[in-house]
């Protein structure tokens, strides 16, 4: 037992010895006769980072290397100083232009849609300058680190040019996985791009699954049911699907939502919680409401159930139009993804008074002392 003990002892030994190797397997190199203190050799996209650290100063030079199958491609490296993600970094691009030329600068991530606009950063950043040289790029910089702080978040990451613009990258595989915190002090790495990149993944599928369900299916449910009444009984069929489809959709996005929440590191987005929270109440009432609580239409209590359907339904529309534009600005994915919807929405929206007027329209024409004298309890009627 003793030997078998030792033996255990022993190859977690090994075993630590071997992932320490693996994570320092780098030796500082020297850049345009400046050589570096420490490196680490970075777990995807061919990277390494070589820096110098001053803690007296505040500041630290670092020169991010990166291998890249042509020369058409772009590289950046960045810190980001108040998330592990994408949103939020302050970057060091870099690329070769098409006349030979190196084009560096800094640029701030403000959304997933970005298109690497040369802007300022939010820490000092002095000396900054990039070479390409055995098929890699190198960045070199000097920066102030924010708040003095030697533990940062750092992204990096590299995509296609067009010319000489940087175009987006690729979203899966070992670009989704390029996050990581850096201890300069201790010259300790962790990669944590794959948890974020899952969090990441679930972020976008939220987004899409709600803006379907609560921003486009329900809509159309509800013009179904308000304006091809004469197509009976399709028009229910129609509806009752939309509206079922999206509030199970709704369901599935109230349920990301809330792991969303759960991991979100105590960033709190109380008006988009809230409004989801009242959405997720006011369509499972509707639903049960409908289903359960539904009075024959030779009922005189039918008014009152058609006024509820009528009042809860549109409220639960414009509720989720709302929210789905809060998400937008919450998950940034682009100005383009925003616009789209707004378009969309916007047609719907059209249609809506389109045929509300044509409607109004056709009952002025129709109009006659017989049918002034006829009651109708309520526009919609399901």
């Amino acid at each position: 037992m003793a030997f078998y003990k030792c033996l255990f002892l022993l190859s977690l030994m090994f075993s630590s010895v071997f992932v320490t190797m693996s994570q320092q397997a780098c030796t500082p190199h020297s850049f345009n006769q400046k050589t570096f203190d420490a490196c680490q050799t970075l777990r995807v996209l061919n990277s390494t980072i070589h820096w110098s650290y001053y803690p007296s100063k505040g500041t630290v030079d670092v020169a991010f290397s990166q291998a890249v199958v042509s020369d058409s491609r772009w590289v950046a490296w960045a810190i980001n100083p108040t998330s592990t993600g994408m949103v939020g970094s302050q970057a060091i691009v870099a690329f070769k232009r098409s006349d030979g030329t190196m084009s560096v600068y800094s640029s701030d991530i403000k959304s997933y849609g970005t298109r690497l606009e040369q802007g300022n950063l939010s820490f000092p950043l002095f000396d900054v300058s990039a070479i390409y040289e055995n098929n890699q790029i190198v960045i070199f910089a000097t920066i102030g680190l924010p708040n003095n702080v030697s533990v940062v978040n750092h992204v990096w990451q590299q995509g296609p040019l067009s010319g000489n613009t940087p175009q987006m990258h690729s979203v899966s595989g070992p670009n989704v996985q390029s996050f990581g915190t850096l201890d300069f002090l201790s010259g300790k790495v962790e990669t944590i791009g794959r948890a974020t990149s899952s969090v990441f993944k679930l972020k976008i599928s939220h987004g899409i699954i709600n803006t379907v369900s609560w921003g486009i299916l329900m809509p159309i449910g509800a013009i179904v049911a308000r304006h091809f009444r004469a197509a009976d009984p399709a028009w229910f069929h129609v509806h009752r699907a939309c509206q079922m489809l999206g509030y199970f959709g709704g369901v599935a996005g109230f349920a990301t939502g809330v792991w969303l929440g759960h991991k979100s590191s105590g960033i709190e987005y109380k008006g988009h919680r809230c409004i989801g929270i009242t959405l997720m109440a006011l369509a499972t009432l509707q639903v049960l409401v409908a289903l359960c609580l539904r009075p024959k239409k030779t009922d005189k209590r039918r008014v009152f159930w058609n006024w509820f359907h009528y009042l809860v339904g549109y409220g639960t529309i414009v509720l989720g139009v709302v929210n789905i534009l809060k998400g937008f600005d919450i998950l940034k994915p682009g100005k383009i993804w925003k616009i789209s919807y707004l378009i969309t929405i916007t047609v719907i929206g059209c249609i809506a008074v389109m045929l509300e007027a044509w409607k109004w329209l056709s009952l002025w024409k129709r109009k006659t002392p017989q049918a002034a004298e006829e009651k109708t309890d309520m526009p919609i009627e399901v």
